[in-house]
């Protein structure tokens, strides 16, 4: 994977693998050193669905993983379901905690992305923030988004103060994450 990226010309902590929970944990002994190899040259791995599968919370602090995806039938189901809303609470407080970045998946509304960021979660994707997009689209959007804010302050809106995330591409202005 290193001499990919090297190949490449990208870094390696611009790179953020996903797994999804089930699968991490029916391979877990055959996933785990992979894992450490690839956290240990720098690329983040991701744990998606987080939540829906059978993980022992013990392993979250010795996987070699770098974020948690909650799944977005929690979030879909936050505003008006309190287990819901309350497993969505307890993964970001678990995640933040442990020193995870935590993205919440399926962000479709104004309120749910209210509701996130004063839980905590400072990364989200869904359709209420940008449909899915190629990596061109993905590029031409970032490049846009850094000229706008070299050329003004930036907007008072519901997204100030977070990161950008939309559909399937989360970026923090210095380096972008494909999921």
């Amino acid at each position: 994977m290193a001499g990919l990226l090297h190949a490449h010309g990208i870094e390696a902590s611009h790179l953020t693998l996903e797994i999804t929970e089930s699968k991490l944990m029916t391979q877990l002994e055959r996933a785990l050193e992979t894992l450490t190899r690839l956290r240990d040259i720098g690329v983040g791995i991701s744990v998606d669905d987080f939540g829906t599968g059978y993980s022992s919370l013990s392993y979250l602090s010795t996987l070699p993983i770098s974020s948690l995806k909650v799944d977005r039938s929690f979030v879909n189901h936050m505003m008006n379901a309190t287990q819901d809303g309350e497993i969505v609470r307890a993964i970001i407080s678990l995640g933040n905690a442990l020193g995870k970045t935590v993205i919440a998946e399926g962000i479709e509304t104004a309120a749910q992305l209210a509701q996130l960021r004063a839980r905590g979660c400072r990364f989200g994707q869904g359709y209420f923030l940008s449909p899915p997009m190629s990596a061109d689209e993905a590029l031409l959007l970032l490049h846009s988004e850094q000229r706008d804010l070299a050329a003004t302050e930036p907007p008072g809106n519901d997204l100030e103060g977070a990161d950008y995330v939309g559909g399937g591409v989360t970026t923090d202005g210095a380096s972008v994450t494909i999921h």
